[in-house]
């Protein structure tokens, strides 16, 4: 069975900074890493159990640009909460929300 995903809005908002600055990069590649995004909530759609690194705040890197989901999973309800898309040279301590 799928879990639903639900991207809280601090994750938006990391995704649409994302886009701006790859858009401001070049032509189409706020589009590719929008893309690359996607097919991991995907992933996460059918297989959501991926490495555990905080507690319990999982999380799945991108393969093709410098980035991390981070979620939380929800296995009564079967949801999970992204909570975060952080750039991996970023420190994670950082991340307080």
């Amino acid at each position: 069975m799928a879990y639903k995903i639900i991207i809280e809005p601090d994750a938006s908002l990391d995704i649409q900074k994302a886009i701006t600055w790859y858009n401001d990069q070049g032509k189409g590649l706020g589009r590719k890493f929008f893309s690359e995004v996607n097919s991991h909530f995907n992933l996460l759609k059918e297989n959501p159990h991926f490495e555990n690194r905080y507690d319990n705040v999982h999380c799945l890197p991108l393969k093709k640009h410098p980035y991390m989901v981070h979620f939380t999973i929800d296995e009564v309800k079967e949801i999970v909460s992204v909570r975060s898309v952080f750039h991996t040279s970023l420190n994670p301590k950082n991340w307080n929300r």
